[in-house]
C-alpha cells in the first residue's frame, strides 16, 4: 500500500513539475539545467509528506500541490549546490553526472538560485487562504535559510575533517541541513490544510524524528549501501572526512538510534486512525530499512 500510494503521489508531483517551470522569458539553457536535476527522479518524499498532512487536515491535494512542488524545488536546489566543487565536489547524483559536470559551475549555481526563487512563487500560487500561505511561507524560510539548510551546510563544511566533533554537534548539524526541510514539509502540509495547533505540533514532531531517522540511515548507507542503487559512490562521506553516526557510534548503535527516532515519529501519529496515518506509519518504517 505505502509504495503504491507514494508512487501515485510521486507521479502527480512529477507531472506538475514537468510543466511548472515552462514559460516565456526563461533562457533555454537555464531551463534545461533546472529540469535536468528537478526531473531526475527521486522518492519525492518531501512533497508526499506535505500532501498527506494537508489531506489529513481535510484539504484537497490539488490545492496544495504547488507547495509540494516548491519543497521539491528547494530540495533539488540544495543538491545542485551541495555537489559543487566548492562544497562536496560530487560528480554523480542519482546515477547521472552532477549538474555542474553537465552544464558547468556557473550554470549550476544559477539553476540552483532559480529553483530556490521559483519555489516561493509556487507556494504563493496555492489556492488556499492567504493566512495559511503566509504561515507556511514563514516555516519554509526558517527551514531553507540561515537557521536551516544553509546553516547546516555551513556547519558541515566547518566540521569536515575535524576530530573533536561530538554526537550532539552532528545531531544539530543534520537537523538543520537535512531535517529542517523534512520537518517543514510536514508542518507546511498541516498548516496549508488548515490543521489546528495540536495537529500542527504532531506534524512537526513526526517530521523532526522522521528527519533524524532519515539522515542516520543515510549515514549507514554510505557504509553499507550499493553504489548502483544509491546512484553515488559508497564511502564518499568517509573519504571526504565528514562526521557520520557510524564513525562516532558504530553501525549497531546507529541503527538503534534510527529505530528510536522512528518509534518517536510513530508515537506522534497515535491519535490518528485513517489511511493517511497508516501511510505515514508505513513510510516511517520504510525509511528505516530503505536501500537508497
Amino acid at each position: 500500500m505505502m509504495k503504491a500510494y507514494l508512487s501515485e503521489i510521486g507521479g502527480e508531483v512529477d507531472r506538475f513539475l514537468a510543466q511548472c517551470l515552462k514559460r516565456d522569458g526563461v533562457p533555454d539553457i537555464l531551463l534545461q539545467a533546472m529540469e535536468y536535476s528537478l526531473l531526475a527522479g527521486g522518492k519525492r518524499l518531501r512533497p508526499a509528506l506535505c500532501l498527506v498532512w494537508a489531506e489529513m487536515a481535510g484539504e484537497s491535494r490539488k490545492h496544495v500541490l504547488p507547495a509540494a512542488a516548491a519543497l521539491e524545488c528547494i530540495h533539488t536546489y540544495s543538491l545542485v549546490h551541495d555537489d559543487l566543487p566548492a562544497m562536496d565536489d560530487d560528480d554523480l547524483r542519482r546515477g547521472k553526472p552532477s549538474n555542474h559536470k553537465q552544464f558547468g559551475e556557473a550554470m549550476a549555481i544559477l539553476a540552483g538560485d532559480a529553483l530556490l526563487t521559483e519555489a516561493f512563487g509556487l507556494l504563493f500560487s496555492c489556492t488556499v487562504s492567504a493566512e495559511r500561505i503566509l504561515s507556511a511561507g514563514q516555516e519554509l524560510v526558517r527551514a531553507a535559510g540561515a537557521s536551516g539548510m544553509v546553516g547546516g551546510q555551513v556547519l558541515d563544511m566547518e566540521w569536515t575533517g575535524l576530530d573533536a566533533v561530538q554526537v550532539q554537534d552532528l545531531s544539530r548539524m543534520q537537523e538543520l541541513k537535512t531535517g529542517a526541510l523534512i520537518r517543514a514539509s510536514c508542518v507546511c502540509g498541516a498548516v496549508l490544510g488548515g490543521a489546528g495547533a495540536n495537529d500542527v505540533e504532531r506534524a512537526e514532531a513526526y517530521g523532526v524524528h522522521m528527519g533524524r531517522a532519515f539522515q542516520i540511515t543515510d549515514d549507514i548507507l554510505d557504509v553499507t549501501g550499493d553504489e548502483d542503487v544509491l546512484g553515488k559512490p559508497v564511502g564518499s562521506d568517509v573519504n571526504m572526512g565528514k562526521v557520520t553516526y557510524p564513525a562516532l557510534l558504530g553501525l549497531d548503535a546507529s541503527r538503534r538510534l534510527a529505530r528510536d527516532h522512528t518509534d518517536q515519529a510513530l508515537a506522534s501519529l497515535q491519535p490518528y486512525d485513517n489511511h493517511h496515518a497508516h501511510f505515514l506509519r508505513e513510510l516511517a518504517e520504510y525509511i528505516l530499512i530503505r536501500s537508497a
